[in-house]
């Protein structure tokens, strides 16, 4: 029997689900095992044999066939390596957003028609629809699950080409599915994180690329507060890991990264969970890409997500070149260039772009970069 849909399994509950509720449905399915990524660190953490085995026996208990694929060459080349590239000027990537985009919707899409599938289907919590003619991207039923903000940069071809059947459902009915169903993978834990760091410290894993430069921490005024152990190693609104204990003059709040000097090696830091130097009522995006082909227009009112799981935020967007300058309507906390900013119309989802620069307090629109 020819394959219809090609369910990418990664040995987790939702993917597993995934296949089960198209199986139920009469759809002829096989699964797809991705490895994408290769670690010379025997104990990376990187859980992928385990994951594979999972995804071997999820495979059997619903008599299907699965492929076993590896694209850890194409996943270094067009993730990985642009991951390094962001970090080396100061910026915080999401690799996630790219290897939707180049992996898992570009790749396996690609390798799954070849052997003879008409579509995909992944265990991400999304919707799709059609409305003349376009597809549209929604955001889930169960909005704390919701992942359209790491799809958002997925054109036509692939949303025509793909399912979702997870959108309707909420994580608890997955796993009680999953469950019923006496899939193996109904109480394994959720993955969480970047898959090619693991359970290792981040820290340690990216001075294996980038060598760290230790170098001032100070606050916006020039008092020096320490030592960093390299500017690459933070992100805008971090708090752990500063090592500044408590001070005489200090008001006794946490501090938190409010700035990075790529080029002069400094860290910069304040107290404070709120404090003025995190707050941004307008961003700069670049790299835009628009699911529907085209923005809505040159200008236009939605909300917009600067970072997963934050509730969308209203904004206006005015479209210079090509560039998006958003407004917020409220000041947002950490806006963090190399980020995704998410657009959307109500439940569905617009596209986004790159955070390139925000108007935060300490640095106007600079982006301190090398």
């Amino acid at each position: 029997m020819s394959v219809e849909v090609m369910v990418g399994l990664s040995g987790g509950v939702d993917s597993s689900v995934a296949a089960l509720l198209l199986q139920r449905e009469g759809v002829a399915i096989a699964g797809m095992f991705m490895q994408n990524w290769e670690d010379e660190e025997p104990t990376s953490g990187c859980s992928v044999d385990a994951d594979r085995k999972d995804a071997v026996a999820v495979c059997a208990r619903l008599h299907i066939n699965l492929h076993l694929c590896n694209f850890a060459a194409q996943y270094r080349t067009q993730v990985f390596e642009h991951f390094l590239a962001e970090h080396r000027r100061g910026r915080t990537p999401n690799p996630d957003v790219l290897c939707n985009r180049e992996i898992k919707f570009k790749t396996f899409l690609e390798h799954a028609q070849a052997l003879g599938a008409r579509q995909i289907a992944t265990g991400h919590y999304a919707r799709l629809d059609c409305v003349d003619g376009l597809w549209r991207l929604l955001r889930a039923r169960d909005t704390d699950k919701d992942q359209t903000y790491f799809l958002h940069a997925l054109g036509q071809q692939a949303l025509a080409a793909t399912r979702f059947p997870l959108g309707e459902l909420d994580k608890p009915q997955v796993r009680a599915l999953a469950r019923e169903a006496g899939l193996p993978t109904h109480a394994k834990k959720d993955s969480t994180g970047i898959c090619f760091i693991g359970e290792r410290n981040f820290r340690s894993f990216l001075s294996r690329y980038i060598p760290a430069q230790p170098g001032v921490m100070c606050t916006p005024d020039g008092i020096r507060m320490g030592e960093h152990a390299g500017v690459f190693h933070y992100t805008l609104g971090q708090r752990g890991g500063l090592g500044i204990g408590g001070r005489k003059d200090g008001d006794g709040e946490p501090w938190y990264v409010v700035g990075k000097d790529v080029a002069a090696n400094i860290l910069y830091v304040a107290q404070g969970n709120a404090n003025q130097f995190l707050q941004s009522h307008r961003l700069v995006a670049d790299e835009l890409i628009w699911i529907a082909g085209a923005p809505p227009a040159q200008a236009f009112r939605c909300t917009a997500m600067t970072r997963y799981r934050q509730p969308p935020q209203a904004c206006s967007v005015n479209l210079v070149g090509d560039q998006a300058l958003v407004e917020f309507d409220a000041a947002q906390r950490a806006v963090t260039p190399g980020q995704s900013v998410v657009f959307y119309d109500g439940p569905v989802c617009l596209g986004g772009g790159v955070i390139d620069r925000s108007d935060a307090a300490f640095g106007g629109w600079r982006t301190h970069e090398a």
